[in-house]
């Protein structure tokens, strides 16, 4: 039981990976990497470092003496250089070129920057997971054919698998946006107080060529080809306002699939994973709500909006630097994060485990096939001599009959033994039933999902 107020999605919705990726043990460790790297750099190009005050800064780069600079930072009230302190009490030989020449952006924001790259790594993961499951059950339901819906009225039929490829092209155009955010990924670097990296060129005694060369060397040490040509003292905030419309992108696809999943389990059509023991209403209990999807939406509904805040930010930076972005960002980036985390784990266990009932499926395609299938059967009329506005207006007038009955008196719906009967058709039974066949209406759907797969979907997987 917690005492003070903890954020649900570290504490329900959220995985252990991601959580972790965002820890302050991840940063504070992530910063001594910059530290140790800036060292070695700083080194190699010709500054008085030595070996042993290398060695000594990777001896002590993951036990971290939190107590001493928690209390410093509270002396301080900065919590970079009350971390250089307490590196500095465990390195006494390194203490004097710990932080040489560098700011607080130099390991915050790289670390930030780090931190960031790997979490949308592990999001593209956990993207590509998805796509395969959904891709599975595409090819399953491939030819199962489906009442389609525009305006949530019934259409043309469709398939399930047909369907599915809806959502997965919503994903692969993720997929696309978020290799593309990856490949463009570079980190800060070293720029200095307002980014001319004037501190850098009074260590090295004007030598352009060795502060261009140290920033490089410190973008392969932390396993980046580049860093950004030019900043103030941050990196530039709209790669914060990019990286959350990319997570907003994600959550925007997985919310129509949910829309989707809630509307078919209300159907009965199609249903998500549902426990033995699990418990639908506390009053209702035969009911079999579809939390999964509604969770998906409510956490969607959470990261579209916080999309808007590194906009902000993006937009109202100060000249070289301003420090309102700090706590916003401190919240709203790992948020987006951790809510997208817990969406596609979401979906995943929904994709995985989806309940397809072709029966309920064929009995919504039969009741309205009736109607779909009119235009059939008046072009097969017109085709045996028949004149089409007249038997138009036949068709119209036996619908309206037939919908009205059915909606007054609870009565079947009886169109084609209406037209069956009507002369003006002129159509045997067996061409009547032959003409309600679903899978003469469900067009280029299985074509449609087996070309998908195979000539987009799996070259990506691969």
């Amino acid at each position: 039981m917690q005492k003070v107020y903890q954020s649900p999605l570290a504490s329900r919705y959220a995985t252990e990976s991601m959580k972790q990726l965002f820890s302050q043990e991840v940063k504070f460790k992530t910063w001594r990497k910059l530290w140790i790297a800036l060292a070695e750099a700083e080194m190699e190009l010709g500054l008085p470092i030595k070996e042993e005050q290398i060695k000594e800064m990777k001896d002590h780069a993951d036990d971290i003496n939190y107590e001493v600079a928690e209390k410093r930072e509270q002396e301080v009230h900065h919590d970079v250089m009350a971390h250089v302190y307490a590196y500095a009490e465990q390195c006494e030989k390194a203490k004097p070129i710990i932080h040489l020449g560098a700011t607080s952006c130099y390991v915050g924001d790289n670390a930030d920057l780090i931190i960031f790259y790997e979490a949308l790594k592990l999001v593209k993961t956990n993207l590509i997971k998805l796509i395969k499951a959904l891709s599975n059950f595409a090819m399953q339901n491939k030819n199962l054919p489906t009442l389609a819906f525009t305006h949530f009225q019934a259409a043309q039929p469709t398939t399930v698998g047909k369907r599915a490829t809806i959502w997965l092209q919503d994903l692969l155009l993720d997929l696309d946006d978020i290799d593309y955010r990856i490949s463009k990924f570079k980190l800060l670097g070293s720029k200095g107080t307002t980014g001319t990296q004037a501190s850098f060129l009074e260590l090295f005694e004007g030598d352009h060529f060795k502060v261009k060369r140290l920033e490089e060397k410190i973008a392969q040490k932390m396993g980046f080809k580049d860093c950004f040509d030019v900043s103030g003292q941050t990196y530039p905030r709209k790669l914060d306002s990019q990286i959350l419309f990319l997570l907003s992108s994600i959550a925007q696809s997985a919310a129509k699939f949910s829309n989707d999943i809630r509307l078919l389990q209300s159907l009965k059509e199609i249903e998500e994973p549902f426990g033995d023991n699990q418990v639908g209403s506390s009053a209702m209990a035969y009911k079999r709500n579809p939390i999964l999807s509604e969770r998906i939406a409510s956490l969607a509904r959470c990261v579209i909006v916080n999309a808007l805040n590194p906009c902000i930010t993006a937009s109202t930076q100060w000249l070289e630097r301003t420090l309102d972005d700090s706590a916003n960002r401190r919240i709203c980036i790992p948020e987006a994060f951790l809510a997208v985390d817990a969406i596609l784990n979401l979906y995943l266990k929904i994709a995985k485990g989806m309940k397809v009932y072709p029966k309920v499926i064929e009995k919504h395609l039969n009741d309205e096939l009736p109607f779909i299938a009119t235009e059939n059967i008046l072009m097969n009329a017109v085709k045996y001599g028949g004149d089409r506005q007249k038997l138009h207006e036949r068709i119209r007038l036996h619908a309206m009959e037939a919908t009205k009955a059915y909606k007054e008196q609870g009565t079947p719906i009886d169109l084609l033994e209406r037209i069956f009967q009507d002369p003006s058709f002129n159509i045997s039974s067996k061409e009547l039933k032959n003409l309600l066949d679903p899978q003469k209406y469900i067009g280029r759907a299985k074509e449609q999902t087996e070309e998908f797969i195979s000539e987009k979907i799996k070259p990506r997987l691969e």
